[in-house]
């Protein structure tokens, strides 16, 4: 199988580009910069560039999916006017061109697995969030709608879309849980506000592997909660990862401070409450490796 890949030098691209090597694929990476050094074997590069709509098409020929990652990283900085420009923009265009460019191929990939978030919800508080729940009204709500409506291309000329709506994604080496590591290996970790926020997560392994069963079944099309079937609150977190860590979790972050610390981000990741399931995983024989947050943590951290 060929597999064209967008944001292939990110957490997941790079694990979804050695498991698919690793399998005999062959991958088409894209993006932005030149290949640093030469490709590994199995793996070709095509430059693009979303804001100047430059893609070649010739290059995307005869390729069996496309998996487009690419974006905006979203937890980096604070969200100025520009950051959040960038956001929208990088998802929205870059989408818009891939599924534009694919529609018009002669060779068309049978299916695009395109990504979304679990962001398209919004600030829910403890209300379970399956695929038919609506969108929520903020920043990052109204980003994810743009993202997924700009596949609908691809769509119309045939080729098969899944969006999976990626939660917070755990492992040792990027993401999220580096950041929180040092402040609780010394002691000083703790809960985020009042911690009772829900945290929709996935480990690295198994956000590869649902992306993979989205590629490859022809029957999957539309939305997936790309999350483990457990979602726990914001303190039930924090104690897992001190139980793990063998570290006492008795700090916590006032909202105040959060908000003073991260701006607007603070927020929308932060503060943010999304208890998503994976209602439509569920309905297959699909089976997560990682359910539980503190099986997860130990098998990420070796712990």
């Amino acid at each position: 199988m060929r597999v064209i890949i967008t944001g292939a030098s990110g957490l997941i691209g790079s694990a979804l580009v050695r498991s698919l090597v690793a399998d005999g694929h062959e991958v088409t990476r894209v993006g932005r910069g030149g290949a640093k050094g030469s490709a590994p074997p199995g793996v070709s590069d095509v430059r693009w560039n979303p804001e100047q709509g430059s893609l070649p098409a010739e290059a995307l020929e005869g390729h069996d999916a496309a998996v487009h990652l690419a974006g905006e990283p979203v937890g980096e900085g604070r969200w100025t006017e520009e950051k959040k420009r960038r956001i929208r923009e990088s998802r929205a265009k870059g989408t818009r061109l891939l599924s534009e460019t694919l529609a018009g191929l002669k060779r068309k990939p049978r299916s695009l697995v395109s990504a979304s978030a679990t962001g398209f919800y919004g600030d829910r508080g403890d209300e379970v969030l399956t695929e038919a729940s609506a969108p929520g009204t903020d920043f990052l709500s109204k980003v994810c709608r743009e993202w997924e409506a700009a596949a609908r291309p691809a769509a119309e000329a045939g080729i098969r879309v899944a969006h999976p709506r990626i939660g917070v994604v755990l492992d040792a080496e990027g993401g999220a849980l580096p950041k929180m590591l040092t402040p609780f290996r010394l002691g000083l970790g703790g809960k985020l506000g009042d911690g009772r926020q829900y945290m929709s997560w996935i480990t690295l392994a198994d956000v590869v592997r649902v992306v993979r069963r989205l590629v490859d079944d022809d029957d999957l099309s539309g939305p997936f909660n790309a999350v483990a079937p457990r979602p726990v609150t914001n303190a039930e977190f924090t104690r897992a990862l001190g139980r793990v860590l063998g570290r006492p979790t008795v700090f916590f972050v006032p909202k105040f401070a959060a908000r003073l610390a991260f701006g607007e981000t603070a927020d929308a990741l932060l503060l943010s409450s999304q208890r998503a399931e994976p209602a439509r995983l569920n309905q297959t024989d699909f089976r997560f490796e990682d359910p539980e947050i503190e099986g997860a943590l130990r098998r990420v951290l070796k712990g």
